[in-house]
């Protein structure tokens, strides 16, 4: 069983930054991608971000490109998402997840290619 924990909920005013952080265990972290999506009140769960295995490729839709980053410690069993210039429209809760599949290494944006998913986070964005 895989259990991932997030952490760095916060409210930040627009233009801010913030950096959430998922730590994992129950598996060797380092064989699978990871993803961050978020989801608002009446809306779909959106993708904002993967990462390979390795760390070496990431991937980001439109919407967040240049503005946030994924990366990753398999060292520390942890997920990162640093988050910068923040807008009112990137409130929502935050989860992340742990991809389907060993040493995948492609763009996966779909809720449904990943197997496990955090408790989700808070992150409130005020104008």
């Amino acid at each position: 069983q895989v259990q991932l924990v997030e952490s760095g909920r916060g409210l930040v005013q627009a233009g801010g930054s913030l950096r959430l952080s998922c730590a994992a265990s129950g598996r060797t972290f380092s064989s699978y991608a990871m993803g961050w999506f978020r989801q608002a009140p009446g809306k779909e769960r959106e993708f904002v971000a993967g990462i390979s295995w390795s760390g070496r490729n990431t991937y980001y839709p439109d919407s967040v490109k240049g503005r946030f980053t994924i990366s990753r410690d398999n060292a520390k069993n942890t997920v990162y998402l640093q988050m910068n210039s923040l807008k009112p429209g990137d409130t929502a809760v935050y989860y992340c997840a742990l991809a389907r599949g060993v040493y995948a290494d492609y763009d996966r944006r779909a809720p449904d290619e990943y197997d496990y998913w955090g408790q989700g986070t808070q992150v409130t964005v005020s104008s």
